[in-house]
């Protein structure tokens, strides 16, 4: 399945954590934090308010409990506003 974003919005896959502590110790899912990084894997066109300022490839930060997360071809995505990134890590 082929997702596009609209306006000013980025689809972002997400990161997975680590399910086990330095010390050896397995984290269950439901106890883990959610991610807060991932990769974007496509934008919108963006809109005349807010422009598009990641590309493609980008490893970006965002908001803790910012957009819509679907799942495309068995991986889990976000869609986000581009105002709910906050950094692109280099």
């Amino acid at each position: 399945m082929k997702v596009k974003p609209l306006a000013d919005r980025v689809m972002v896959k997400l990161e997975k954590n680590e399910a086990k502590t330095a010390g050896g110790i397995i984290i269950p899912d439901t106890a883990q934090e959610k991610t807060q990084q991932g990769v974007v894997v496509e934008t919108g066109p963006g809109t005349e308010k807010e422009k598009i300022t990641v590309k493609k490839g980008d490893r970006v930060m965002y908001d803790k409990y910012a957009g819509t997360q679907i799942k495309v071809d068995g991986e889990e995505h976000l869609i986000l506003k581009m105002a709910d990134i906050v950094a692109v890590v280099e």
